[in-house]
């Protein structure tokens, strides 16, 4: 088993497997870690949005996604109680790809997964980090497979932190241990077979205490997937003593928001509800521990505004275009690289997702509280123009990674890579 490395990743989501590919094209060895089997159902969004289908063409997965996802997104809706406003999606300005589409987890993390290593990244599936140590330069990243038990050790220059959003690295898990508090959002997800929701429609869920959205995905199957307070869950799960929490959230959401109830009238669940959380909304990027972050490990934003993926893909871009301008790592100048790559790559992280954020931070709460959502909705009903700007101004049409620099790069010569000693 190999264990030197210039870069370990620990995730294989779409951020850490989209950084494996690029750092191993350019002709890094990469260690990309996961302690899931593929394919597996997350709660996570499914929603890529059309400013990542470039991403995705060029990271090799672009005719494989257009045969499997769903229908291209072109409306939006707000859907609250018995009332909706509807509005166009902006279309992006990509000649082939103006339009967003859904594609389920378990297809899409195996597709970008299985590009990787192809592309020559060593992947560890299912093994989970144990221990991470040391410093830029020289981690030692203590690893152990989920099925034989047997441990390894790891040793690489960079270490990449592409953890979802319910998880650390061992260097910060005693850091997210904290109460239950009553505002804590919980996330549910379901698929439906037969549901009646309009193909190229995107609704958003507006709940007393929550929020939520439908898509119609992969497959014909509609997904729905709400984040609700747990103060909220646990009312309703003392109104309905015995039932499970799934079957609690799916009457929930269908007595809440008739769309919701429409739509799933003749529909029939495909498999359980799925639950996570809490969720943990904010910026991470630069934690002090001296490993690079990338999707929900460097910030998380409220779901509300779908843009988890866009935020996961194009992390992983950044980063992989700064270290791979400053070279490939040696130990004389691990140090320097790491601190010029670190606030650079921070300095654009904030610029470019943290208005997301404060968006989402803002559309979230706006829609969970009865007051300030029935103004909302009164607004986006006199100018349904509102959620199209909304939609844009969310990062629906502009990614922020450019493809071109890396995908052009040469790849470099093998027999000059520096060994590790």
């Amino acid at each position: 088993m190999r264990t030197a490395f210039d870069a370990a990743i620990v995730g294989a989501g779409p951020a850490g497997s989209s950084a494996a590919i690029l750092l191993s094209r350019a002709g890094w060895s990469v260690a990309l870690v996961e302690k899931e089997r593929f394919p597996r159902r997350k709660v996570c969004g499914e929603c890529i949005a059309a400013s990542n289908l470039p991403l995705l063409e060029a990271l090799g997965v672009g005719p494989a996604f257009g045969a499997a996802a769903g229908p291209e997104l072109r409306r939006v809706a707000l859907l609250r109680g018995n009332r909706s406003v509807e509005a166009d999606l902006p279309a992006a300005a990509h000649e082939r790809y103006p339009w967003g589409r859904a594609l389920g987890r378990e297809t899409l993390d195996t597709l970008l997964l299985e590009q990787a290593r192809s592309a020559g990244a060593e992947v560890l599936q299912p093994w989970s980090v144990q221990t991470l140590e040391g410093e830029p330069g020289d981690w030692r990243c203590g690893v152990r497979s989920m099925e034989s038990g047997s441990t390894a050790t790891l040793r690489c220059r960079v270490a990449i932190d592409a953890h979802g959003s319910w998880e650390a690295l061992p260097s910060a898990r005693s850091h997210r241990h904290r109460a239950d508090g009553a505002a804590d959002l919980l996330a549910f997800k379901a698929n439906f077979r037969g549901a009646s929701l309009d193909e190229g429609l995107l609704p958003v869920l507006s709940l007393d205490g929550g929020y939520g959205g439908m898509v119609v995905a992969d497959g014909g199957v509609t997904t729905v997937a709400c984040c609700i307070r747990r103060d909220r869950l646990g009312a309703c799960r003392l109104a309905s003593p015995g039932m499970r929490a799934g079957d609690v959230i799916d009457a929930f959401l269908r007595r809440e928001c008739r769309g919701v109830s429409v739509a799933l009238q003749a529909a029939t669940r495909d498999g359980s509800w799925l639950a996570a959380g809490p969720l943990h909304p904010g910026i991470r990027v630069d934690a002090g521990d001296g490993s690079f972050r990338i999707g929900n490990a460097a910030g998380e934003a409220h779901p509300i505004i779908g843009e988890g993926m866009s935020m996961a893909m194009q992390s992983a871009w950044l980063l992989c275009s700064l270290l791979l301008d400053a070279g490939r790592p040696g130990n004389a100048r691990a140090d320097a690289l790491h601190r010029d790559v670190g606030r650079r790559y921070s300095e654009a992280w904030r610029r470019d997702f943290g208005p997301r954020l404060r968006l989402a931070a803002a559309f979230a709460h706006t829609a969970m509280h009865p007051a300030s959502a029935a103004s909302l909705l009164v607004l986006a009903r006199a100018w349904p123009g509102l959620l199209t700007l909304g939609a844009r101004v969310a990062g629906k049409t502009r990614s922020v990674a450019d493809p071109a620099p890396i995908t052009s790069r040469p790849t470099p010569n093998e027999t000059s890579l520096e060994n590790m000693t």
